[in-house]
């Protein structure tokens, strides 16, 4: 068990794994339809966008925190 200290970086790293694969996915599949070689076109795609995705998501995750703190009301 990982201790809590790596709880962001472990949230970041399945966020951006799952979102990446999602949208590599459907945006594959938009683009070329349904063939004999998707899958591998698709972890092709894949593991280039989550290449891309995690620093993205590590760098973007903190701004956005504020960003949406800085939008809402704290509770009193």
């Amino acid at each position: 068990m990982l201790a809590t200290k790596f709880r962001p970086y472990l949230y970041c790293f399945f966020m951006s794994l799952s979102m990446s694969g999602i949208m590599s996915l459907v945006v594959s599949l938009h683009n070329l339809g349904w063939s004999e070689h998707i899958i591998s076109i698709w972890l092709s795609a894949w593991r280039f966008s989550f290449m891309v995705a995690l620093p993205t998501v590590l760098i973007l995750t903190p701004l956005m925190r504020r960003l949406v703190d800085s939008l809402t009301a704290q509770n009193s």
